[in-house]
């Protein structure tokens, strides 16, 4: 027999290496996913599309609309018949802003209340113009923002508050072990309170928001239960999973491409489109229009978060009666804990 001595297997790595390894590996992917959904957005903001009126006599008019066109596909140009249809269409938040041409010298019209990113480069982009054509242009802000929040910076800081306070109902919730109706009600209880407070502090005390208090603290509240809700019913389908789920759904991807620092129009596609179906955005967009537009546009940002409230609630309730279910099922010993019978 040979003296060599017998080949070493590897060690298989023991449940703790597989921890460490895992802890290595998931956290520079979360760094790199966080930077991509919060820096890429960032860092391509540009007008895509970006709808913007027209008005005035049709030679003029066109002659504004093809300087416009350039970049390509950075506006959506609407015509208006005059001044007046134009600033209708502004105060419809149809349009971000509106040029109108005539006698007098072009005009134009803003909303700073709408976004005022794009308020500022519209100023921007029509005062090169103007350098370059020697002829001022006169802006008038027909919505103009807060003067208590001219920039807009506190209400799109209130999307991560909102949508922070949704997650952590809705994780709460699950953790706590609230099944079925009970679970249901916490949420709406807990997201009626969240929307009270939240109209307390942004509208009463900052006033950073106007509009109806109660209107500003239903969509303060609704916001809250669709992120609560969305959060609850994938924890309710899926268990951990689904909360790790709903948070990566909620902070990662609602809050960066919600717009509410500029614009949907603003962001790179589909960044902004995305945005609009989730809560965060769905939540700052009619939050300006029941703030500063009497609602105008208001439909499809409050139907977004409808469904969301009333999908997840039915998930959560869906999920509490399939447990039941299991549970009722399942055989006497295993559910009460007591030794089987010995035959």
């Amino acid at each position: 027999m040979s003296g060599s001595s017998p080949t070493r297997l590897p060690t298989p790595p023991t449940p703790h290496g597989r921890r460490v390894m895992a802890v290595v590996v998931l956290v520079p992917a979360l760094v790199a996913l966080a930077l991509w959904a919060f820096a890429w957005p960032a860092a391509r903001t540009a007008p895509r599309d970006l709808p913007l009126g027209v008005a005035g006599p049709p030679a003029a008019a066109a002659q504004v609309e093809q300087r416009l066109t350039r970049p390509e596909g950075a506006f959506d140009i609407h015509r208006y018949a005059d001044e007046a249809a134009a600033r209708h269409a502004v105060e419809d938040r149809t349009v971000y802003g509106a040029v109108v041409t005539g006698d007098g010298g072009p005009r134009l019209l803003t909303a700073s209340a709408a976004s005022p990113a794009v308020a500022q480069m519209l100023r921007e982009a029509m005062a090169e113009q103007a350098s370059a054509g020697g002829t001022p242009v006169q802006v008038v802000d027909v919505v103009p923002a807060p003067t208590a929040d001219p920039r807009g910076a506190a209400l799109s800081a209130s999307v991560l508050p909102l949508a922070l306070a949704g997650m952590a109902a809705g994780a709460v919730v699950t953790v706590l072990g609230l099944r079925g109706v009970r679970a249901a009600g916490a949420l709406v209880g807990a997201a009626a309170a969240a929307g009270l407070v939240a109209a307390g502090i942004a509208h009463s005390w900052l006033g950073v928001v106007t509009g109806d208090w109660w209107t500003v603290a239903g969509v303060f509240g609704l916001s809250t239960l669709a992120v609560a809700a969305g959060v609850a019913g994938l924890g309710a389908l899926l268990g951990r999973p689904g909360l790790a789920a709903g948070a990566v759904l909620m902070t990662l991807l609602g809050n960066p491409f919600s717009g509410a620092s500029s614009a949907p129009e603003m962001l790179p596609r589909p960044a902004g489109a995305i945005g609009q179906w989730l809560p965060p955005g769905a939540g700052a967009s009619l939050l300006r229009s029941v703030s500063f537009f009497d609602g105008a546009a208001a439909t499809g940002p409050a139907l977004t978060l409808a469904w969301w409230a009333v999908l997840g609630l039915g998930a959560v309730l869906l999920g509490g009666a399939l447990r039941q279910r299991a549970r009722d099922a399942a055989p006497a010993p295993e559910r009460t804990g007591a030794p089987a019978p010995v035959a």
